[in-house]
């Protein structure tokens, strides 16, 4: 009987941990996994910071739709949202906030970059300014 309580509580904590990185269609990455995943095809790459933080460097190809904007609900209403987002921020928070809100409308494959722009740099990630 000590056996199958053990197994049945390995499972559930193997449960908890693989909810804590996908939640719905939002899956969070560290900065080496986010890179392989823009670097497939077909794959938009979102900054959800301000035009200001984004003009100072984003990564490449990224669209600039600003979180805390009033209208970032209806310009992430015009999306398709049978594409896959790699949403990004400075740290984490504001795209934790922007993947939820796109997942609660529709978009099925989302991906938010755990630790944001500093934890893409610190992995030797590179930024663009143009």
């Amino acid at each position: 009987m000590k056996l199958l309580v053990k197994k049945t509580l390995v499972g559930a904590g193997l449960l908890a941990l693989v909810t804590a990185c996908s939640s719905g269609g939002v899956t969070t990455q560290g900065a080496s996994d986010f890179a392989k995943t823009i670097a497939k095809s077909g794959v938009q790459v979102i900054d959800v910071r301000t035009p200001g933080e984004f003009s100072q460097g984003h990564l490449a190809n990224a669209i600039n739709i600003d979180v805390e904007d009033a209208s970032f609900d209806s310009k992430v209403a015009t999306l398709d949202k049978s594409v896959t987002y790699a949403v990004y921020c400075h740290s984490g928070r504001r795209s934790a906030i922007a993947t939820t809100k796109m997942n609660d409308t529709g978009f099925t494959s989302l991906f938010n970059l755990d630790g944001g722009i500093g934890a893409w740099q610190a992995n030797g990630g590179a930024l663009v300014t143009s």
